[in-house]
């Protein structure tokens, strides 16, 4: 099983910035995709940004220039960093992990931080 526990949402202006972060912990063999989702009020959960095992990174349109995911395979964390933010990027943010077991390979997902920009 893995647990993943995700940090630094809030409330921040439009053109801020906020860093999320997410831990992964638990018994488990290997971890591989990690990444972010989004989920904004009466939308459907989106693909933010995913990052490999050898760190190669994929974006979603709406983030390409303004995150950048990042990964510490030693410490089994994730972190996005968000700049420029706009009143669109509101949502609840959800870290992902592919993870492997004893009990074989599943997608693991943490209990979401809340992300909004306003002024």
């Amino acid at each position: 099983q893995v647990q993943l526990v995700e940090s630094g949402g809030g409330l921040v202006q439009p053109g801020g910035s906020l860093r999320l972060s997410c831990a992964a912990s638990g018994t488990f063999l290997s971890i591989g995709d990690m990444g972010w989702y989004r989920q904004a009020p009466g939308k459907e959960r989106e693909s933010v940004a995913w990052i490999t095992s050898s760190s190669n990174t994929k974006y979603a349109d709406s983030a390409k220039g303004r995150f950048t995911i990042s990964r510490d395979n030693a410490k089994n964390t994730v972190d996005l960093q968000m700049n420029s933010l706009k009143p669109e990027d509101t949502a609840v943010y959800y870290c992902y992990a592919y993870a492997a077991s004893n009990m074989g390979s599943a997608n693991y997902w943490g209990q979401g931080t809340q992300v909004t920009v306003s002024s």
